[in-house]
């Protein structure tokens, strides 16, 4: 190969930067041209402006900065073959002979979906807080959302301290429950609720009519977004009615997860997966996801990250009960 393209699409996570910065100095290491493809797959449907040639010093000094130089997008142009079939006139016009998408489950379902359409390979590095894909221990971005869920965290706690009051706090995670499971660990908190467990209500209603024997001045339970009971301010609002004289706060945490300067970690975990990604496609791989496992770089084929479900570690679920007896 002699000239790639890399973008970023979906949901934006830190360190996707970190990514794209050693995707481009990994293949100019192999004198290969790398095109940046600004707003994901609108952009490569749109063309012109959209293909921007990037070099070692374009991607200077970005390796720190959250978000995505590239952009982002979600595109219902692309879902339809009109759209492929324009975004494939435009990258053989440009010379494009292979991808690296940096994104999550559906990037790399449109990726898949691309190549046995028009034949282009792709490599797809995972940019994902919610560290919910199969074929890596670990996401660009998940350390960094889980820090700053953690930094939320320990203030609320000061507030719930000097008030002796309950506080639920809502983090990201529509379908897992990744986010929940390590903040409460290391944010202490007493519980969590998440889209992987069902019934946690009715031991969380349990925990609190028993709160007073157990003479806690104060109480922090970190939800899931996508958990089964519903959101925190309907999980509030129900034992609400199930416990009399029962009050609480809500902190619904959203997108300040996404957004900041990405950790150590995740800037090392993006430059390896960048790295591995560019290697990985021109030693001729294709239609593969590059990711971490036992911090080894392992190559996951698409179809699998898409369609696998990456399970939560049940000794952690036992942790959170011993720790916070």
């Amino acid at each position: 190969m002699k000239k790639i393209a890399v973008f970023t699409s979906g949901g934006d996570a830190p360190g996707m930067n970190a990514c794209v910065r050693a995707v481009v100095r990994t293949a100019m290491s192999y004198d290969v041209e790398v095109i940046g493809i600004m707003q994901g797959y609108k952009g490569m449907i749109e063309g012109g402006e959209n293909f921007v040639p990037l070099s070692s010093r374009s991607v200077g000094n970005i390796i720190q900065r959250g978000g995505t130089i590239l952009k982002s997008s979600r595109s219902k142009a692309f879902m339809t073959i009109e759209g492929r079939k324009k975004a494939y006139d435009n990258l053989i016009e440009q010379g494009i002979e292979g991808i690296v998408c940096i994104g999550g489950n559906g990037t790399f379902t449109g990726a898949e979906i691309f190549y046995n359409e028009y034949g282009i390979p792709s490599i797809g590095a995972p940019g994902t807080i919610d560290n919910d894909l199969y074929g890596t221990d670990l996401t660009i971005g998940f350390d960094t959302a889980i820090n700053t869920a953690v930094e939320a965290i320990d203030k609320i706690r000061d507030t719930a301290d000097s008030h002796g009051r309950v506080f639920f706090v809502e983090v990201m995670g529509r379908d897992a429950g990744f986010i929940a499971l390590a903040a409460t660990i290391a944010g202490g908190a007493e519980m969590v609720l998440l889209p992987e467990v069902k019934g946690d209500h009715l031991k969380l209603i349990e925990f609190f009519k028993n709160r007073q024997q157990s003479k806690k001045s104060f109480s922090l339970v970190v939800v899931a977004e996508g958990n089964f009971e519903g959101g925190s301010i309907a999980i509030s609002g129900m034992l609400n009615k199930e416990i009399p004289g029962f009050e609480s706060r809500v902190v619904i945490l959203g997108h300040i997860q996404r957004g900041g300067s990405p950790s150590a970690y995740d800037r090392v975990l993006a430059s390896k997966l960048g790295y591995g990604a560019v290697n990985a496609l021109l030693a001729g791989e294709k239609n593969k996801m590059a990711g971490l496992i036992d911090n080894k770089i392992k190559l996951t084929p698409f179809i699998d990250s898409i369609t696998k479900k990456k399970d939560l570690n049940p000794d952690l679920l036992k942790l959170i009960d011993i720790l916070n007896n």
